[in-house]
């Protein structure tokens, strides 16, 4: 079996999505292992919880850096020092510098709460139901310089209800999130995904056709 991939994860909050990927990396045959959870918040409640949980943490206060390069650079020491070889951003609210996201190019994955290119930015659930679709749900991608940009890796499709309000269909979709993730940092981790020319290329082995998930997990 080939070595379990060294992954980073980045958080701002209390990190619901790093709790899933966590919780899927714990699985023997998972090909990521989780070395280090980040933070640009010294407060950020997912700190305590990956600590609790036996995970190395470490707080970069972004506020303690006079520029983003800075914040980035420290970051990057960070990272190397973990021999980080992937890295998961999970609500992680502070964008890169190109320079960044050159570094980590197709080794950086996000998850955003829409199904890219819709509803780009914040207040993503808002935007879809101002917009009356049907169908909602979350982007696992490539990390790219421009916002919530980048070869697409995995979704997932949930229904957009009659009454829902930002805050229904925002916990619908979360729990979407805590399936697809693990499943995508799955597929990166093992090699089954891959970006080529910047577009995304699958072993023949993963299964792509599902009314929900695409990839089929």
């Amino acid at each position: 079996m080939n070595a379990k991939k060294r992954t980073a994860i980045l958080i701002s909050g209390r990190g619901s999505n790093m709790q899933a990927l966590a919780a899927a990396a714990r699985s023997a045959d998972f090909p990521a292992e989780i070395v280090l959870v980040v933070s640009n918040r010294p407060d950020a409640a997912g700190l305590e919880w990956a600590t609790a949980n036996g995970l190395a943490t470490l707080a970069i206060d972004h506020m303690a850096h006079a520029t983003r390069a800075a914040f980035e650079s420290t970051l990057q020491d960070a990272l190397d020092a973990a021999n980080v070889e992937l890295v998961a951003l999970a609500g992680f609210m502070r964008l890169m510098t190109p320079a960044f996201v050159r570094h980590w190019r197709d080794r950086m994955i996000n998850i955003h709460p829409s199904l890219l290119p819709s509803f780009k930015g914040l207040h993503t659930h808002e935007q879809a139901l101002a917009a009356g679709v049907r169908i909602a749900g979350c982007t696992v991608h490539f990390v790219r310089a421009e916002m919530d940009t980048g070869p697409i890796i995995a979704q997932a499709a949930v229904p957009v209800l009659s009454g829902d309000t930002p805050a229904t269909l925002a916990a619908r979709v979360l729990e979407a999130e805590h399936t697809l993730y693990p499943a995508a940092l799955r597929l990166v981790a093992s090699g089954q995904v891959r970006c080529q020319d910047d577009k995304i290329v699958m072993s023949e082995d993963v299964k792509t056709i599902s009314s929900l998930y695409s990839p089929a997990i």
